[in-house]
């Protein structure tokens, strides 16, 4: 039994809140902090476009809650070599407009990731290993990997199948970003459809009639940006929305508190970070430096790290919704270095005796870049470490702009040091290294999301022999050797790891996400 929306009453005090009103129509509205930057699912590696994109259409694998690789539309899979891998597609799974998934789809989808052209973080991350994806029969498909790589099963969950007739067209990766972005091509095999999108508004799905699986509850879902994490909240409560992400850390213990509302919450795994531009000579943002990048320079990076206390941004910005860092994966990730689990602590005086050494001693201006309402409570951080490194000397200002301004900027390169994040959706810290601090290379797919430029070929050398080692044993102790070298060169600045958590309207619940990852079809009702 499907329950109908209903309303809530508004109330002044939470715990006064009570359920009433007539019943609706199954629609489940939902409250995004952050709207996708594009509906294209092989454009941009985004957290807002992929849970959009697993919502209309599916993978070969599938990751559950927790992070546990399970099968999706390939049944079965086999390893022919140690480099062949044999998927045998689900029977009887067909697209939203009726005609059957093949292997044709397979080849088509994973053939077009590397055409799409101007993507500011290419899906090419997850499939830089693959030498050629093939069809053996119209039901099984061949991947062959360059090495035996065993984060493929992982990877490609990232890769959604495309219905190879609704996606081609005269341009070289078929129907184009821009004509995916007007709903052109969107033809999935997932259990909702798409119906409108307008950017800074509404993106509507409805139920896909055609689904092979479990029906979702829902007849359709509206996705609605609000990037205020108030608004959202009052938004819930007013009975506007059925469902919030990210409650206002203030809120939670209110939230938990108040019968009117399931919250629920994953384990810690997004990584929030600074990255420092070690890269151009002349960085854009940094003044008095004569011309010269200070953030080159290893001794400048520490100091910045030495500044930041991040046991008190967790304690008093993030309200205890989130764990301090000391590296990019957390304690629980394969391959994290136990030696940079915990946190640093803040030592301003040895910071300050770092910039002396390294000749900057009367210190430098710089810009900090921020999104404001991407993370939680992402300005209110950078706020907070802007006056931690101007204690130390580094006068520092913020930039803090609306999510889709921040993007732009931060893929053109625009910021010096700009605050970021990572969702660690593999349970693997070598795909975020991967991501993050290989040196930049397009072609290869390494280094996509490493806006700060940073480059060491040691580190390249240690992700690449990782990537391509099945002993699991043997690859651990790589990629812990791999961290402990980028996290001692600084090479960027872990923050904290957020703690998820999303609040429903009372009857409904969600199986919460490691990944963060907000998906529509798995919001149920509690009976």
């Amino acid at each position: 039994m499907r329950l109908t929306r209903h309303r809530l009453l508004t109330a002044t005090a939470f715990a006064g809140l009570t359920l009433g009103g007539p019943a609706l129509a199954d629609d489940l509205t939902i409250g995004l902090k952050s709207e996708p930057s594009s509906l294209d699912p092989q454009f941009h590696v985004l957290s807002p476009n992929m849970q959009v994109a697993l919502s209309i259409f599916e993978a070969l694998t599938t990751q559950d809650p927790t992070g546990a690789v399970k099968p999706l539309l390939a049944e079965s899979w086999a390893l022919a070599s140690p480099t062949e891998w044999d998927f045998k597609l689900r029977p009887g799974v067909t697209f939203s407009d009726g005609s059957p998934l093949t292997a044709a789809d397979v080849v088509f989808t994973f053939d077009r990731v590397a055409k799409v052209p101007n993507s500011p973080t290419a899906f090419t991350l997850f499939t830089r290993k693959i030498a050629s994806v093939t069809a053996l029969d119209d039901a099984t498909v061949r991947i062959t990997t360059t090495v035996p790589y065993p984060l493929l099963l992982v990877d490609i969950v990232n890769i959604p199948i495309l219905s190879k007739t609704a996606a081609s067209g005269p341009a070289p990766e078929g129907r184009t970003t821009t004509e995916m972005n007007r709903g052109e091509g969107l033809i999935g095999t997932g259990p909702f459809t798409f119906v409108s999108w307008q950017k800074g508004a509404d993106l509507v799905l409805a139920r896909n009639e055609h689904y092979w699986g479990t029906a979702p509850a829902w007849d359709r879902v509206v996705m609605r940006p609000m990037t205020n994490p108030a608004a959202r909240a009052a938004a819930l409560l007013a009975g506007d929305i059925d469902m919030m992400e990210d409650l206002p850390t203030a809120s939670i213990a209110d939230f938990r508190a108040n019968k009117a509302v399931n919250v629920v919450s994953a384990p810690p795994a997004r990584s929030i970070y600074i990255a420092l531009d070690q890269e151009r000579d002349d960085s854009p943002g940094i003044g008095g430096a004569g011309g010269k990048n200070p953030l080159k320079d290893k001794r400048v990076r520490e100091a910045l790290s030495l500044a930041i206390d991040r046991a008190a941004i967790v304690e008093r910005i993030m309200g205890g919704a989130a764990v301090a860092a000391g590296s990019l994966g957390t304690g629980t990730m394969f391959g994290t270095s136990p030696a940079h689990v915990d946190a640093p602590r803040p030592d301003t005086e040895r910071a300050r005796a770092l910039l002396a050494e390294a000749g900057w001693g009367n210190g430098f201006t710089i810009t900090l870049g921020s999104p404001s309402g991407r993370y939680v409570n992402d300005a209110r951080v950078s706020q907070t470490v802007a006056a931690m490194w101007s204690r130390i000397g580094v006068t520092t200002a913020v930039d803090a702009v609306a999510p889709p301004v921040y993007f732009k900027n931060r893929d053109a390169l625009d910021y010096s040091a700009y605050l970021g994040s990572w969702g660690n959706n593999t349970a693997e810290i070598g795909t975020t290294l991967t991501a993050q601090l290989m040196t930049y290379d397009k072609a290869k797919g390494q280094g996509t999301a490493n806006g700060g430029r940073y480059s060491n070929p040691e580190l390249d050398r240690l992700l690449d022999e990782a990537s391509g080692t099945m002993d699991d044993a043997a690859r651990k102790a790589l990629l812990e050797q791999a961290d402990a070298l980028a996290m001692e060169d600084y090479a960027i600045l872990p923050l904290h790891f957020e703690v998820p958590s999303w609040a429903l309207r009372s009857g409904l619940t969600y199986a919460a996400r490691a990944d963060q990852f907000t998906l529509p079809q798995f919001v149920t009702t509690e009976n």
